[in-house]
């Protein structure tokens, strides 16, 4: 279908057209028309269905008929689990409204907040923000919500798993009522039901792709090593596949940055991005992945969320992700638009159990390989398939602080008998009948030396 049937203005049409696009996606052909029509929408769409624009499109058409934003105030509010999918969505906005008089902002921590200050006295008409960061600008007084008028979640699984759930409730705590409502995740999980029955009204439920489902377009293989030879491996099969574009995930952030500086030694320009780099960095690491200075990309999965790279051949699954809906989303980056992809995992005998949870999960066996050279010691044993139906997730709500637990103190304890503080309260000074002196408290039963006279004469005073 293509867009000109969606009931998109001529301005935003003239947008598409420059970017390229020609037809809308599953997702956009269903989500479009509803949320043009205000109604609250759950969609269930993964990363490369087009969800972006299945929002952010019909959001821009709807805002450009509204009333002028009013100084520090926003109209349209899109929340995103982490910095790099804010940025990406900024980017998508601004693109998607170059022909209309709206104005968007995009903030996330990481870096000052002064600047995000001083942008927001006019208002925008669009903001895209992470929850803390819009959190510490409303508590500075920065931004106002009495002119809301959508919210948007993106990603909202993923903001679950990250621990936004109370941020999220307090936002909410803050917005307007009457409010339209757009809640886009990978799956309909139990917790993001949960959550949208306070949020969604009445809503149109959208799923465009079976959950936890792979594209055909991906080829997935797995290479069984040890342990010790996977950095090894990796860099053998990048040199002799001459791959010039590869995004690896790595479990941990110190394991990423071991993996990146080894492949730098086999002279393999690799960069890592995760959560304790800073902003400047990751960008610039994610540009010069982009322009091609740099052929290896090492992240975590936080970090890659919302990494848009069009076009990525390789996808390696250096270490296999805890959960394992995350395989998912990992290989979902190779694969977009039509394009064929490659998904590889390296896999010791101790991610046995991941590797099962995964094959379960998409209802496939995976292809294994061994490569010349690494033959492992120790084996993986044979995968069965197990088909029967996984037990849903228990949704775990956060626990809520002890009302007598203090600020820094894990552990605090009363003594029931004699009603003394903690060790980490402040003790109250004991109190005597006479002065102290500079070097602390006196002892009760030793008394105070008399003082010297201090007169210039010795003599005693004559009457």
């Amino acid at each position: 279908m293509s867009f000109d049937s969606l009931g998109l203005s001529l301005p935003i049409l003239r947008s598409l057209k420059k970017l390229g696009y020609e037809k809308a996606s599953p997702i956009q052909e269903q989500a479009i028309p509803a949320i043009i029509e205000g109604k609250d929408v759950m969609a269930a769409a993964q990363t490369g269905t087009g969800k972006t624009a299945g929002f952010a499109l019909p959001l821009i058409q709807n805002l450009d008929s509204g009333n002028r934003v009013k100084a520090n105030h926003i109209r349209a509010l899109i929340l995103t689990p982490t910095r790099e999918l804010a940025a990406q969505v900024h980017e998508s906005v601004y693109k998607y409204s170059a022909y209309l008089p709206l104005t968007s902002q995009c903030v996330f921590g990481g870096v000052k907040i002064n600047p995000q200050m001083m942008k927001l006295r006019k208002g925008c008409d669009i903001m895209v923000a992470t929850p803390g960061r819009l959190l510490d600008l409303y508590q500075q007084n920065a931004i106002k919500f009495s002119q809301l008028e959508v919210l948007v979640l993106d990603e909202a699984d993923r903001m679950l798993d990250m621990g936004f759930y109370r941020d999220i409730k307090k936002i909410l705590d803050l917005l307007p009522e009457k409010r339209q409502n757009l809640l886009f995740s990978a799956t309909f999980s139990n917790e993001i039901r949960d959550l949208a029955k306070g949020l969604v009204n009445d809503p149109v439920e959208i799923s465009v792709t079976p959950p936890n489902s792979t594209t055909k377009l991906v080829e997935q293989s797995v290479y069984v090593a040890d342990k010790k030879q996977k950095p090894a491996m990796l860099a053998k099969l990048i040199q002799d596949g001459n791959w010039q574009q590869v995004l690896v995930f790595s479990r941990t952030k110190h394991g990423a940055n071991r993996l990146a500086r080894y492949l730098e030694e086999k002279k393999i320009t690799a960069l890592a991005i995760h959560g304790n780099k800073s902003q400047g960095a990751r960008t610039k690491a994610l540009a010069n992945f982009k322009s091609g200075e740099v052929r290896v990309l090492v992240a975590t999965d936080i970090a890659a969320r919302g990494l848009d790279i069009p076009q990525l051949p390789q996808v390696v699954n250096f270490d296999l992700p805890n959960v394992s809906e995350d395989y998912v989303h990992r290989i979902g980056r190779t694969g977009r638009a039509g394009e064929t992809g490659n998904a590889y995992s390296l896999v010791c005998a101790d991610e046995a159990k991941e590797l099962f949870a995964i094959e379960r999960l998409i209802g496939k066996l995976l292809t294994r390989h061994e490569l010349d050279g690494f033959t492992p010691v120790n084996t993986i044993p044979e995968s069965k398939l197990d088909t029967r139906p996984m037990k849903p997730k228990k949704t775990k709500k956060p626990k809520k602080p002890k009302q007598n637990q203090q600020e820094g103190n894990s552990s605090p304890r009363k003594n029931a008998e004699n009603n003394k503080p903690s060790a980490t309260g402040k003790k109250k000074p004991r109190k005597f009948n006479f002065k102290r002196n500079n070097n602390g408290e006196q002892p009760a039963n030793k008394p105070r030396k008399p003082r010297p006279n201090r007169s210039r004469s010795n003599k005693p005073k004559q009457d």
